[in-house]
């Protein structure tokens, strides 16, 4: 039983470190967004020209579906590629900030969420970067927000 224990306090305390949960938000994200942008390819039509210069609705049916399964993937995996990004940079710099301030507040996510931001905007200069931290800080703090606030009784009373 002992050993059990043990391993169980294992998996707990690699659940709780900043690399796990860093991996784990980017393949989550990843899978998320890999969705999201299949969802989203599947429902666009907005370019009727394929790449050989033809109008899509007259290539044969085989072509058509080529097309669009390509693009699908394309998308699905672009979107893949900035969901798990964007997870894995926000929850290993919150992670790190929570071990650095030994807190678990609404702070942490928003000095994550404007790291983030203005991470992923930096290559668009100073002031992208700024609008970035914190449109990012801003959502970060609704988020965590809502996520905090304690359930109202009323709507889901005991029984």
């Amino acid at each position: 039983m002992s050993a059990d224990l043990s391993l169980t306090e294992q998996m707990q305390n690699g659940m709780e470190s900043c690399a796990v949960k860093t991996i784990m938000s980017g393949v989550a994200g990843a899978g998320m967004g890999a969705l999201f942008g299949l969802f989203m390819s599947s429902m666009r039509y907005d370019n009727p020209i394929s790449a050989t210069g033809q109008e899509i609705a007259k290539l044969p049916l085989r072509q058509q579906l080529r097309s669009g399964f390509k693009e699908m993937g394309r998308a699905s995996y672009s979107s893949g590629k900035n969901f798990g990004l964007i997870g894995a940079v926000f929850s290993g710099t919150e992670c790190c900030i929570e071990g650095l301030r030994a807190k678990n507040d609404l702070y942490n996510g928003v000095a994550a969420g404007c790291i983030t931001g203005g991470a992923l905007a930096a290559k668009a200069g100073p002031q992208a970067t700024a609008v970035g931290c914190a449109g990012f800080a801003a959502f970060s703090a609704a988020i965590d927000y809502y996520m905090k606030m304690p359930p109202d009784e009323t709507k889901n009373p005991v029984i």
